[in-house]
């Protein structure tokens, strides 16, 4: 699997996110420009001592990435989809992409990818769920419906 985190602004979720992505062996790709630096302590505390473990590329725009990655799936997590993130077939080479913990994702990429976006169930009157737990709680669906790959 891999996991998209489009400009994130918060290290100690970048660091969680990074954590659980070694533990699956799952990709992270992060969508520059970030709100921080990788090498802040933060980050790496939040990671412990996972980060030789973790499988990170990094890009200058959402654009760079599906250009590399042309033929695979992208699912969006937005709290506007109208589909659940457990209504999708999952794939075990599929991108899973989160925006801003703050603004989301671009209005312009929910609506030229409407057919992929997918949310999380949650009472109407919240606003969000933690982003890192928002990316387990999609990745781990994910990681169910490709029989957990080689996970013990």
């Amino acid at each position: 699997m891999n996991i998209v985190l489009y400009q994130p602004q918060i290290p100690p979720n970048t660091g969680n996110i990074a954590r659980t992505c070694a533990c699956t062996g799952s990709s992270l790709h992060l969508i520059r420009p970030l709100g921080f630096s990788t090498d802040q302590k933060t980050v790496k505390r939040a990671g412990l001592d996972y980060w030789d473990k973790l499988d990170i590329h990094y890009y200058d725009s959402l654009e760079e990435l599906f250009e590399k990655y042309s033929d695979s799936n992208f699912y969006f997590s937005t709290k506007y989809a109208k589909k659940h993130h457990t209504d999708i077939n999952y794939q075990a080479d599929d991108f899973l992409v989160f925006g801003r913990e703050t603004t989301g994702l671009p209005d312009h990429i929910l609506k030229d990818y409407s057919d992929n976006c997918i949310r999380i169930p949650m009472q109407e009157n919240t606003r969000s769920l933690n982003l890192a737990n928002s990316v387990c709680i999609v990745l781990y669906e994910a990681l169910r419906q490709v029989d957990f790959l080689d996970l013990l």
